[in-house]
């Protein structure tokens, strides 16, 4: 379907920590909206400053209002360009801006990726996954599902992977080793990964069996602080 000739909805992908970690395509982009959407002005307005770009910023989160929307696509459909960030990583991947994303694609807008560093992939490829492909099923459910979900996990037959809060991993981490233990057949052919902290000062990976892993972060609890990936893989998709 022909798209109509409208303005420019720009969906920028941001540092996931390391502030040098950001295209030039994508500060040129930003430099040149009319505005910029974000979660956070002071977050943004600090990788901004930090590159000395210079742009309007304008807070659109999770709980932005159908008001807010409206807004954005009646300046998008006046022919303006728009980018839209997030605090860390790419807008509608587990991060705000799929609603604004979807109805702006429903009315005919152009929409241009403007790709850049992601948790997941990183995390993967320090990894040291055999094979050419892998799950990724975004946050683990929070409260329903949330059992399913890791017992799930087990059943795959290449590596998985979900991200995980500070306030969550050691739950998480605790239900891989009851999953595991619940299936002892199989158990010791599951590998547990943990990148924290992606490209930030006290970056590390951890791997190990789901008891292993638990063990580390349990031991040594100011390290269960930070942003998480989770990687849960058979044994067999590694080197």
């Amino acid at each position: 379907m022909e798209e109509t000739k409208t303005g420019l909805l720009s969906v920028v992908a941001t540092p996931i920590g390391n502030m040098e970690d950001i295209t030039l395509r994508a500060l040129r982009i930003l430099g040149e909206a009319d505005y910029v959407l974000c979660e956070d002005t002071r977050v943004t307005g600090n990788l901004l400053k930090r590159h000395e770009v210079s742009a309007k910023l304008t807070r659109f989160d999770a709980h932005a209002t159908e008001r807010s929307t409206t807004r954005v696509l009646a300046d998008l459909a006046a022919g303006k360009h728009i980018a839209m960030v997030t605090d860390a990583g790419t807008p509608g991947v587990s991060d705000p801006g799929v609603l604004l994303i979807a109805a702006a694609r429903t009315a005919g807008c152009r929409i241009d990726a403007i790709p850049g560093a992601s948790a997941v992939t990183a995390a993967v490829s320090i990894a040291g996954l055999t094979g050419n492909q892998f799950t990724f099923l975004g946050f683990a459910p929070q409260k329903k599902g949330r059992q399913t979900f890791f017992a799930q996990l087990l059943t795959f037959d290449h590596p998985v992977v979900f991200f995980e809060s500070p306030h969550r991993i050691m739950k998480a981490l605790q239900s891989l080793v009851d999953v595991a233990d619940a299936k002892t057949e199989i158990s010791r052919s599951i590998r547990v990964s943990v990148a924290r902290e992606l490209t930030k000062l006290h970056e590390e990976f951890v791997t190990g069996t789901p008891a292993e892993v638990f063990t580390y972060f349990d031991t040594q609890p100011v390290k269960q602080r930070g942003e998480f990936v989770v990687i849960v893989s058979p044994e067999k998709s590694r080197l």
